[in-house]
């Protein structure tokens, strides 16, 4: 799955946590963590929350907590976050949406 060499990969958005930023069915580039920056609050990220390690979850970061991340959905009536989830993971930055309403970066350049 996730366990590539390569820096980048494509990830297809499945439900509506994240409306208005993305939608269910979009497309976006994600960058492995770690590589060209640092994640840090207000960003858009791949994670997995530790009470679910088998789901990949795409949420904005809130905040750092201990050695994780604190995540919450854009969508306040989707819910998801980690307020229901707790502390989650962060495996990539989204930085560009591929298909949807036209391309658009989400991360710091």
């Amino acid at each position: 799955m996730w366990r590539t060499l390569l820096p980048l990969r494509v990830v297809e958005v499945s439900g509506p946590s994240m409306v208005p930023t993305l939608h269910h069915g979009d497309v976006v580039l994600v960058r492995r963590a770690g590589r060209r920056g640092r994640v840090s609050a207000g960003d858009v990220v791949l994670a997995r929350f530790r009470s679910m390690p088998d789901r990949l979850v795409v949420k904005r970061v809130v905040r750092q907590v201990d050695d994780g991340w604190w995540l919450a959905s854009d969508n306040t009536f989707a819910g998801g976050g980690s307020e229901l989830h707790g502390v989650a993971d962060v495996e990539a930055q989204v930085v560009l949406r591929l298909r949807g309403p036209g391309p658009r970066f989400l991360a710091r350049q």
